[in-house]
């Protein structure tokens, strides 16, 4: 059987994301998120039903976020969930929480109409994550966006063909 484990989120930053590295010297950065969903009562009556996730951010990403990032801003988050588990020091009972472990981080316009906080050359950065404490780097993608041009009408010739739809 096969599986996926994909998410993508679009939210809002519930605080500044915190960096800290690794013995290797891997940046690896926390990040809470509020994600609202609109709701109906049947009555007309409109109200939000937010989501808290936390998100780690590796490398590149962990570096960039907390660079220009800050509570309030909305961020789009493409990764993969993790369960992370481990043993309440002051309880003894095992604990368990669910987390998104980002794997591509894109910085979006705060929605106030303001100016954006920008470094060097005024673009926000966006990339992709290796995901682990492994040494990737982050990069963009080296090749160019695919597709062309819209054709010249006169490319295409008005014929029978043979193709039943």
């Amino acid at each position: 059987m096969a599986n996926l484990n994909k998410v993508m989120l679009i939210g809002n930053l519930t605080r500044d994301p915190e960096v800290r590295y690794t013995p290797k010297g891997t940046a690896v950065g926390d990040l809470g998120m509020a994600v609202n969903r609109r709701v109906s009562d049947g009555n007309g009556n409109w109200s939000d039903e937010v989501t808290f996730v936390d998100v780690t951010v590796w490398g590149t990403n962990a570096e960039n976020a907390q660079k220009y990032l800050t509570k309030g801003r909305g961020v789009f988050v493409e990764g993969r969930l993790q369960l992370d588990t481990w043993d309440d020091k002051q309880s003894g009972q095992k604990r368990s929480k669910l987390k998104v472990v980002a794997e591509v981080l894109q910085f979006l316009p705060d929605g106030k109409g303001g100016s954006q906080r920008s470094g060097g050359d005024g673009e926000y950065p966006s990339s992709r994550s290796g995901g682990s404490d492994s040494g990737y780097s982050n990069s963009r993608p080296s090749s160019p966006p695919q597709g062309g041009s819209a054709a010249d009408a006169g490319d295409f010739r008005d014929e029978d063909d043979d193709i039943p739809f």
